[in-house]
C-alpha cells in the first residue's frame, strides 16, 4: 500500500477546472497540479454555486491524494491479513465468488452500495453492474441515510426529487427559514451566502436545538426540542391560516388536498406548539409572519430535518407551508435541501436505488424495464431490491451472502455500529472499493484501490440539481485505477460488456435513457453546468414549477400529517438527547480530511453540553465522560457551552476512534429507512461514576 513511483501523465503546471468533491454545494475549483501532485487549489471566480469562494476543505484539504496511506494495489485477504495482488487476481476472485453465490443462492444473495462521493457516471456503471451483470436490484447509496426523506417528500408533493430552485434564490429572497442545518459548518459557502444575505437585509429565522453561528445574524432563533420539527411547521402553518396570510389563488388553481390540511392545522395553535416544542408561542407567530408576509421567502433545511423518524413527513409539511403562501415556482421563493455529500443527489438520480431506475422510475414499470433491457441486451428483475438497513438485516439472517461496497465506510458512518459489524462479519464474501483502508475494509475479502475526485473525469450534481463537469488533475497513485474503469472492467469480467469506453459515453447513455437528462452533453455543461431537467435543445430549469407541478394533473399535493413523537425520548435512565452533526474542519467519516493538515486544526472531537447540565452532573470542562445509550457506550472529552440547549448534547462522527454511531440505534424514518441520527436518548457520566457493564463495542445481535 505504499505509493508507487509511476510517472504521472498529468504532471503539468496547467490549471484544471473541476468540481469540489466534499459537500453538496458544488463549488467550482481551479486545481494547480505540479509534477503529478496537487500544488494548490483556488476557487473559480465564475463558479455558479460558489461565486469565487470556497471553504477550507475545498481549498486546502487536498493532501490526502498523495498520502502514504493511499491504496495503490489490489489486496486479497490471506489469513488474518491481506496480500498484494494483481488486478487479474482480484477480478478472478470476485468473479469466482459471485458466480458460486449466484449458483447456490441466486443473484439476490448479492448486494451493492454505490458511492455518493463518486461521479454520476461511476454510479451509473455501479447500478448497471448490479442489475445487468449480477442480476439483482439490491443496489443502494448513502442518500438512504441522509436525504432519502427529502426525495420521497418532494416527489410526493411536487413531483421532482430535487430543490425547486438554486442558491441564487437566497440573494433574491426577502426572508428565509433555516431549519435543521448548521450551514456555516456543514455547507460553508452556502452558509456564507445566507449570512451575507442576512447582513444585506434578508430576514432570517433559524430553527435548531443548537444556537448555530447563523443565529447571530437572524431576526429570531427558535430552539426546539429535538424530534418536534413537525409541530413547528404545523404551528407556522396554523398562524398563516388563522391570520389570513394564505395565497388563496395559488391554493385554488395549483394545488389539491388543502381542505384536509387546513382541518389538521386547527389542532396546532401556537400555545399547543409551545407545549410540544418549547418554542414560545409568540416566536411561532413572529416566524410565520416573517415568512408569509415577505414578497419572496425560502425554506432551507438539512439533516436535522431528515434524519428523524418522521423526516419525510416534515418535508411534506414544509411543502404545504410553501404552497399555502404561494412561495414556490419563482425566483427568491425556493425550497432548498442542503444535500450532504458532493453527489448524493446524482447517485440517486442515476438509479443507484433498489426500487427505481434513473429518473426515479419504478423497477416494476414494464415499459421502463423493457427499455433498459433492450439497451443493455439482458433480462432485468422487476422485484424491488434491499435498502441499506435491510441488507444488513439480511446478512445477519444469513440470507445475504455477499456485498460490494463502493466508497462507503458503513462500519463508521452507519447507525447501530454493532449490528453493521455483525452483518459484515456474517457475509461469506465482501468486496470494498476505496482510496484508503477504513473501518469497513477491515472485514473485506478483496479490496480494490480506487480514485479520488481530483483523479477522475465525469459529472457531479449538487444540491441545486446542477450537473457540473469533473476533470482529472492528476492520475490515481501506483496501480490504482479510476472507479469507472474498475466497474466497467469488472462488469465485463462477469460477462456483461457495457461498451462504455469513457465517462462521456456513459453520459450519452444516461441522456438516452433518462427524460430529465435528454439534452445533457459534456459540451453543453460548459462552466455553468445545467440544472435538470434538461430539454433536447439543452435548455435547463434553474426554477421548477413556474406554471405547474410535475404530476399528471399538474397540481401540488398537500398532505395532512400530524405531529408524532420521535423514535426515542429522554427518560429517567437516559435523560439527555444526543444530536450528531458535522464540524467545519472535517467531513463525514474524515477519510480524506484527517489525512490533510486540517487535522492540525482539529485533532479529535468533543461532546458539547450545557453549563447547567454539566453542573448537575458534576462535569468540568475537558473531563473525559462516558456516554451511554440503549445501544452502546463511548468515551469522549467534554466542552461546556450555552450554544447547546439544556437537556441536549452534541458531537460529530469524523473520528473512527470515538465510534459515535455505536450510540445510534435502529429507529428509522417511517417511509425511507433513513436512520434517526438526530434523536438519541443518552446518559452522560464522569468516568469515575460511569457504569462499566456496557463495553465500548458489543455485538447486540
Amino acid at each position: 500500500m505504499v505509493q508507487g513511483n509511476k510517472a504521472m501523465s498529468k504532471a503539468t503546471e496547467s490549471t484544471v477546472s473541476t468540481t469540489c468533491g466534499y459537500c453538496g454545494v458544488g463549488c467550482r475549483l481551479e486545481v494547480h497540479p505540479e509534477n503529478g501532485v496537487i500544488a494548490s487549489i483556488s476557487p473559480a471566480m465564475d463558479g455558479p454555486a460558489n461565486k469565487g469562494h470556497t471553504c477550507l476543505k475545498g481549498r486546502f484539504a487536498h493532501q490526502f491524494t498523495r498520502s502514504d496511506e493511499r491504496l495503490t494495489t489490489p489486496l486479497i485477504r490471506e489469513g488474518d491479513g491481506f496480500r498484494e495482488a494483481t488486478w487479474d487476481e482480484a477480478f478472478e476472485r470476485i468473479v469466482s465468488e459471485f458466480t458460486r453465490i449466484k449458483s447456490d443462492h441466486g443473484p439476490d444473495a448479492i448486494a451493492g452500495l454505490a458511492s455518493s462521493r463518486a461521479t454520476n457516471e461511476d454510479c451509473w456503471a455501479m447500478q448497471r453492474l448490479m442489475r445487468a451483470a449480477v442480476g439483482t436490484n439490491n443496489i443502494d447509496n448513502c442518500s438512504r441515510v441522509c436525504h432519502s426523506p427529502t426525495s420521497f417528500a418532494l416527489r410526493r408533493c411536487f413531483g421532482y426529487s430535487g430543490a425547486s430552485g438554486t442558491f441564487n434564490d437566497i440573494e433574491a429572497a426577502d426572508a428565509a427559514i433555516l431549519i435543521g442545518a448548521n450551514a456555516t459548518d456543514g455547507h460553508p459557502v452556502v452558509g456564507a451566502r445566507i449570512k451575507q444575505a442576512a447582513i444585506n437585509g434578508m430576514k432570517l429565522v433559524t430553527v435548531d436545538p443548537r444556537r448555530i453561528e447563523l443565529a447571530d445574524y437572524a431576526e429570531l432563533h427558535c430552539s426546539m426540542r429535538p424530534g418536534t420539527n413537525a409541530a413547528v411547521i404545523l404551528g407556522l402553518a396554523n398562524v398563516v391560516m388563522t391570520e389570513g396570510l394564505t395565497d388563496e389563488k395559488f391554493i385554488a388553481e395549483r394545488t389539491e388536498g388543502y381542505e384536509e390540511f387546513a382541518a389538521l392545522l386547527a389542532e396546532y395553535p401556537p400555545e399547543e406548539v409551545e407545549r410540544i416544542t418549547g418554542i414560545p408561542a409568540d416566536d411561532i407567530r413572529t416566524t410565520a409572519r416573517i415568512y408569509a408576509t415577505a414578497e419572496n421567502a425560502c425554506l432551507i433545511w438539512g439533516l436535522g430535518v431528515t434524519e428523524q423518524r418522521y423526516g419525510s413527513e416534515v418535508v411534506q409539511l414544509m411543502c404545504g407551508l410553501a404552497m399555502m403562501t404561494g412561495k414556490v415556482g419563482r425566483l427568491g421563493s425556493a425550497l432548498l435541501p442542503l444535500r450532504g455529500q458532493n453527489n448524493v443527489q446524482g447517485s440517486s438520480d442515476m438509479g443507484a436505488l433498489p426500487d427505481t431506475y434513473s429518473g426515479y422510475r419504478p423497477v416494476s414499470d414494464e415499459a421502463v424495464a423493457t427499455m433498459f433491457e433492450e439497451r443493455w441486451g439482458v433480462g432485468l428483475s422487476r422485484e424491488k431490491g434491499l435498502t441499506i438497513p435491510k441488507m444488513f438485516d439480511a446478512a445477519v439472517a444469513g440470507e445475504l451472502k455477499s456485498m460490494f461496497i463502493f466508497g462507503e465506510d458503513v462500519a463508521q458512518t452507519d447507525p447501530n455500529t454493532t449490528h453493521v459489524i455483525h452483518a459484515l462479519e456474517s457475509l461469506e464474501f465482501l468486496v470494498c472499493q476505496d482510496i484508503f483502508m477504513t473501518e469497513t475494509t477491515k472485514y473485506a475479502d478483496v479490496i480494490l484501490p480506487a480514485s479520488a475526485f481530483l483523479e477522475k473525469e465525469g459529472t457531479f450534481i449538487n444540491a441545486e440539481r446542477r450537473i457540473q463537469h469533473v476533470a482529472a488533475a492528476i492520475d490515481p497513485p501506483g496501480d490504482a485505477r479510476t472507479d469507472f474503469e474498475i466497474l466497467t472492467s469488472l462488469s465485463a469480467a462477469l460477462g456483461h460488456e457495457m461498451n462504455l469506453a469513457t465517462p462521456e459515453a456513459a453520459m450519452e447513455e444516461i441522456a438516452a435513457l433518462t427524460p430529465e437528462f435528454t439534452g445533457v452533453t459534456y459540451e453543453r455543461l460548459g462552466r455553468e453546468g445545467l440544472c435538470w431537467p434538461v430539454e433536447a435543445d439543452g435548455s435547463d430549469a434553474p426554477i421548477l414549477y413556474e406554471e405547474k407541478f410535475h404530476h399528471p394533473n399538474g397540481l401540488g399535493s398537500f398532505n395532512a400529517l400530524p405531529y408524532r413523537e420521535p423514535g426515542e425520548v429522554a427518560d429517567e435512565e437516559f435523560p439527555l438527547i444526543l444530536i450528531t452533526g458535522r464540524r467545519l474542519q472535517h467531513y463525514n467519516a474524515g477519510t480524506m480530511t484527517r489525512r490533510t493538515r486540517n487535522i492540525e486544526l482539529m485533532e479529535s472531537d468533543w461532546l458539547e453540553i450545557h453549563p447547567e447540565d454539566a453542573e448537575r452532573l458534576w462535569i468540568n470542562e475537558g473531563d473525559l465522560v462516558a456516554v451511554r445509550s440503549h445501544h452502546g457506550r463511548i468515551e469522549i472529552p467534554v466542552r461546556i457551552t450555552d450554544r447547546i440547549e439544556k437537556g441536549n448534547v452534541f458531537t460529530a462522527f469524523h473520528f473512527p476512534e470515538l465510534r459515535t454511531n455505536l450510540l445510534v440505534g435502529d429507529s428509522v424514518e417511517v417511509n425511507t429507512g433513513c436512520p434517526e441520527y438526530k434523536v438519541v436518548a443518552v446518559d452522560v457520566r464522569a468516568m469515575s461514576e460511569a457504569p462499566s457493564d456496557t463495553p465500548a463495542l458489543v455485538a447486540a445481535d
